[in-house]
């Protein structure tokens, strides 16, 4: 692959035009060197999901140009398209499990991209992969649900399932929806602590589109906030003033975004 050290995601002028006129995304630059984990921020219909969606082109851009490592994902057919997203782990807000499968095939599904078509509907997967998911979950605290059905989750524990399941897939970048949009704000701050534990003990870039301003100005190097399409704000967390979130969130209260959490709170980092 080329340029693996780089571990660089560019976008170039990136715009999505829908079908109606309404235009989601307005020339947007950015770049995101390896290891960088970042927030994105706006308010509804900035779009923030639409931009991690073109990425990986599960929207596709209507101009401009994507790239990782040097590889412009833009221009691929679909051969080549579907092995560069192997290269990016996908993270969702509704978990996007399949729920009558237990952890550990949920896990492995992550690995479908690399194993060959017989082999994944007979489930059979490389002992390697198998060794790499018990490893995973042994991270995230679910190692005793390895062999659990999805749908006996806490939310919290179905959404280290997603992130063991994009991390299975060792990813050059992580794109994260709104991580934490369904959990309780203990269970976020686990959440994402661990997102970003994960992200710089792997060196992975990652973007995670989040609503809570202040749970990304917690974890997060860098801050992108997006409003109608453009970015209005790129920069350290410390520098989100208050007259800034208003010019990002217009006249949405942006204080309410906030989800406050005892103080005492997560230190014991428990499997919730």
């Amino acid at each position: 692959m080329s340029g693996m050290g780089a571990g660089m995601l560019k976008l170039d002028k990136l715009v999505k035009t829908y079908n109606t006129g309404d235009q989601a995304l307005k020339s947007v630059e950015l770049e995101i060197p390896k290891g960088q984990v970042l927030a994105l921020i706006g308010p509804s219909g900035a779009g923030k999901s639409t931009l991690i969606r073109c990425i990986n082109r599960l929207v596709e851009p209507t101009s401009g140009q994507v790239y990782l490592d040097g590889v412009e994902l833009t221009g691929l057919g679909a051969g080549a398209l579907r092995r560069e997203r192997c290269r990016m782990g996908m993270i969702f807000q509704e978990y996007a499990l399949v729920e009558r499968l237990t952890v550990m095939e949920n896990v492995l599904s992550g690995r479908l991209g690399y194993v060959g078509f017989w082999r994944s509907l007979f489930r059979k997967f490389p002992q390697g992969d198998v060794d790499s998911a018990y490893r995973l979950l042994d991270r995230v605290g679910l190692l005793p649900m390895a062999d659990k059905r999805a749908d006996e989750l806490s939310g919290g524990q179905r959404q280290r399932v997603g992130i063991c399941r994009a991390l299975i897939q060792d990813p050059a970048l992580l794109l994260v929806d709104e991580p934490t949009a369904s959990l309780d704000p203990k269970t976020s701050r686990q959440i994402m602590r661990l997102i970003v534990e994960l992200c710089t003990e792997r060196g992975l870039a990652a973007i995670i589109n989040i609503h809570d301003v202040e749970l990304a100005k917690m974890f997060v190097q860098r801050v992108v906030g997006l409003e109608s399409g453009a970015i209005v704000f790129d920069g350290k967390p410390e520098d989100l003033t208050p007259d800034m979130l208003t010019h990002i969130y217009g006249e949405e209260d942006w204080e309410a975004t906030i989800e406050t959490v005892d103080d005492d709170e997560d230190d014991a980092e428990a499997s919730t």
